[in-house]
């Protein structure tokens, strides 16, 4: 009797231990279920909740609701909120909601409901992140031969600062408005060793190498100053001859209208006009005269009078003449 009630009482105790383990198994399993999983996503680039739908699910969006939904036999949009209408989809292959185009304000808790069998829910928590943006480096202070790297500060950025593989310094800030830098200063010891200035956060990340400004004795760079000094050189003889080749257009120009001015004036000078005044042919006069009286024909023109002055001009009237002789035949004018 004693031996059948310890045995019944252990059967109790093996029972009450087994269903122990069976509720915090069960337990264990819905918490990971239920799990909210942390995602990233890009600015102006695309996202999809990796829970596949076969068949009927829903995507519901922090306080929105559901935002999408499919089921057997609907085609064409799903998108039920304006907000994401033409950016959520549900991809053909993978079956996973997709959205694009992402923005700042996307961020939240989206949840799927997957009702193709027994319904199960998978949360995801999206943070969206600008690109980093990429680090500027001041120019060289020789005073204390070091440089300054800074970045535009935004949500999660950091700058470091690296020698080889070696962090130097890092920062970063909640405080948006203010842009993030550090300053490094190259010792004579770690001279020879790459720097480099790193801007990162979750998604991306852009890298600068640092240049070395001073030599390993801790004065400027001697091919930095030489080439200061030989660009100042260039700028000024292009200076110079920038303004010599403006003076000889000038020059040359003001010569060129002296000169048509001159060759104008010559030409004033050297042609002198006359008016020619005809006479009526009387009816005994002869149709022409003899060569030895062309000169009293000539002197009866008194505009001719400025000929006698200079006798190396030609007259239009001179002209005329030997052209009537010559068609009568009494002038040769071989």
């Amino acid at each position: 009797m004693n031996h059948l009630f310890r045995w019944r009482r252990l059967a109790k105790l093996m029972f009450m231990l087994l269903y122990f383990v069976i509720n915090v198994l069960c337990a264990s399993q819905q918490t990971v279920q239920s799990e909210t999983q942390q995602v990233k996503g890009i600015v102006g680039q695309s996202f999809s909740f990796q829970e596949r739908v076969i068949k009927t699910g829903n995507l519901l969006y922090e306080d929105l609701g559901s935002i999408a939904n499919v089921y057997p036999g609907k085609e064409g949009k799903i998108t039920l909120e304006k907000r994401f209408e033409n950016r959520l989809r549900l991809n053909n292959v993978t079956r996973y909601f997709t959205l694009s185009a992402l923005q700042i304000d996307d961020a939240g808790v989206y949840t799927v409901e997957n009702t193709d069998e027994n319904k199960k829910t998978t949360k995801f928590e999206l943070t969206v992140y600008n690109v980093v943006s990429k680090p500027q480096l001041t120019e060289c202070d020789r005073s204390s031969c070091s440089v300054v790297c800074s970045v535009d500060n935004e949500k999660e950025v950091t700058l470091t600062l690296y020698r080889g593989e070696e962090i130097l310094n890092q920062t970063s800030s909640p405080d948006l408005i203010t842009d993030l830098s550090l300053r490094l200063e190259v010792e004579g010891k770690n001279y020879n060793s790459t720097y480099s200035c790193v801007a990162s956060n979750p998604v991306s990340n852009e890298t600068v190498l640092v240049p070395k400004c001073c030599s390993e004795d801790g004065h400027p760079n001697d091919a930095d100053s030489d080439g200061m000094t030989l660009g100042m050189v260039i700028a000024v003889i292009c200076v110079f001859v920038a303004s010599g080749l403006v003076g000889l257009a000038i020059y040359l120009r003001k010569r060129g209208n002296e000169h048509s001015q001159d060759s104008s004036e010559r030409v004033q000078v050297d042609i002198e006009y006359a008016t020619i005044i005809p006479k009526k042919r009387t009816d005994n006069q002869e149709e022409r005269t003899d060569i030895p009286e062309l000169e009293s024909h000539r002197t009866d023109i008194p505009e001719l009078e400025s000929h006698r002055d200079n006798p190396n001009l030609t007259s239009v009237y001179d002209t005329l003449l030997l052209h009537r002789m010559a068609a009568s035949g009494d002038v040769d004018t071989a």
